[in-house]
């Protein structure tokens, strides 16, 4: 097993209370950059079948413009607070394209739940998962209390798949396990999610 699979599965057991130290942000960043580069040369390619699920952030670094060369740098890196809890879903269409499906991403504190949901698609060589949110749902102790369209009509499911990648807001994943998936996203920020156990999960998405 590689060192940085090591270190990501040693981060994503203590994240859980399985046991162990969790690793520090700068450490876990660079087992991240580690499995990107490994990615690429590589060229490891993931089907869209192994995101489907629900997924729990564990881990994120955010970014920063660089001051010198206008470009941009990662963050150091935070351990998502288990008091907030930040997931991610991934669902196929019922159609007979592989590459099609729904995104959801839900935030809860408390018994607020905050959700957003859209379609999304997959572009398996590149392991890269174009997305768009449209609608906004909000529950309050488990019961919906707002539902609406955040997105104009131009921008319908239909639309989106004939809109170009780079209109898109999209992630790059580069490690994807039975327990946790990792991805670049187009702002340059890197991300850690772990698989949702059942007995953990919220509200279904989708």
């Amino acid at each position: 097993m590689a060192d940085f699979i090591s270190t990501l599965s040693q981060g994503v057991a203590a994240y859980r209370g399985q046991g162990g130290a969790l690793p520090t942000a700068e450490i876990l960043v660079n087992a991240l950059l580690q499995a990107e580069k490994a990615a690429k040369q590589q060229r490891l390619s993931y089907p869209f079948a192994s995101l489907l699920g629900t997924w729990q952030l564990c881990f994120a670094t955010g970014t920063k413009k660089a001051r010198k060369r206008g470009g941009i740098i990662l963050g150091k890196g935070f351990y998502v607070p288990k008091f907030v809890a930040v997931q991610i879903s991934f669902s196929a269409t019922l159609d007979q394209d592989s590459t099609k499906g729904e995104i959801g991403n839900q935030v809860q504190l408390g018994p607020v739940l905050l959700q957003l949901t859209g379609p999304a698609q997959y572009l398996g060589k590149k392991n890269l998962l174009a997305f768009d949110f449209n609608y906004l749902l909000l529950y309050l102790f488990g019961r919906m209390v707002y539902n609406k369209q955040i997105r104009s009509s131009q921008a319908q499911t239909e639309d989106f798949y004939d809109k170009s990648i780079a209109k898109l807001p999209f992630f790059a994943f580069f490690l994807v396990t039975e327990d946790f998936i990792a991805a670049r996203g187009r702002g340059g920020g890197l991300a850690l999610w772990i698989r949702q156990q059942e007995a953990e999960k919220t509200l279904s998405v989708g």
